[in-house]
């Protein structure tokens, strides 16, 4: 958790310092981020949006009245609400439990927990490039395994090759009739 980031209250100023600092402590390059967020006014205030501007992190927000526009936080959301020690009886006593319940949770989302859209790595290991070690050793296993019993693989065994980017809404490849018409389409 970044030290100082608990507010009683939203503001334009603290996301903006929040940016700055995130921006800073990551090396961040400029026009290197997309910021995605809800139409909050501390999100679209000006000090915020003076701040992206400056550190050219492009910002993107959510569709007017569509609350599940961002993929990421969706899929964050209901990880966190569905943790075995999530308080489903009972409310937080008040905000320091909760707090400190968030801090936990943190720690086992970003340490610990398997993410099956990073190929069952951890965000800190996929941040810090610990990652390819570890799926160059799954393929190898894959492999050896695909050797020793090649009756029991058709095919190609799974992909463990590391993803060098993700995408909050990736660009899509159109599949066409020959008269013009989608038939679908799929990520690019």
């Amino acid at each position: 958790m970044l030290a100082g980031a608990w507010h009683s209250n939203e503001s334009a100023n603290f996301a903006s310092s929040l940016i700055t600092q995130t921006c800073l402590d990551e090396k961040i390059d400029r026009e290197q981020i997309v910021l995605h967020s809800d139409n909050g006014s501390p999100m679209k205030g000006l000090t915020m949006l003076a701040t992206l501007e400056k550190l050219r992190v492009m910002p993107s927000f959510s569709r007017p009245s569509v609350s599940d526009d961002n993929p990421f936080s969706e899929s964050l959301f209901k990880t966190l609400k569905f943790h075995p020690a999530f308080p489903r009886m009972k409310c937080f006593e008040d905000i320091a439990e909760a707090r400190s319940w968030c801090e936990k949770f943190e720690e086992w989302y970003n340490h610990k927990h398997l993410h099956s859209a990073l190929k069952f790595v951890t965000p800190y290991q996929r941040h810090t490039g610990a990652d390819e070690a570890i799926l160059k050793k799954r393929h190898a296993v894959y492999q050896m395994a695909k050797m020793q019993r090649p009756d029991r693989w058709r095919g190609k065994t799974r992909n463990w090759e590391p993803d060098n980017m993700v995408a909050l809404n990736p660009d899509k490849k159109r599949i066409l009739n020959t008269d013009g018409t989608v038939i679908k389409n799929r990520a690019a």
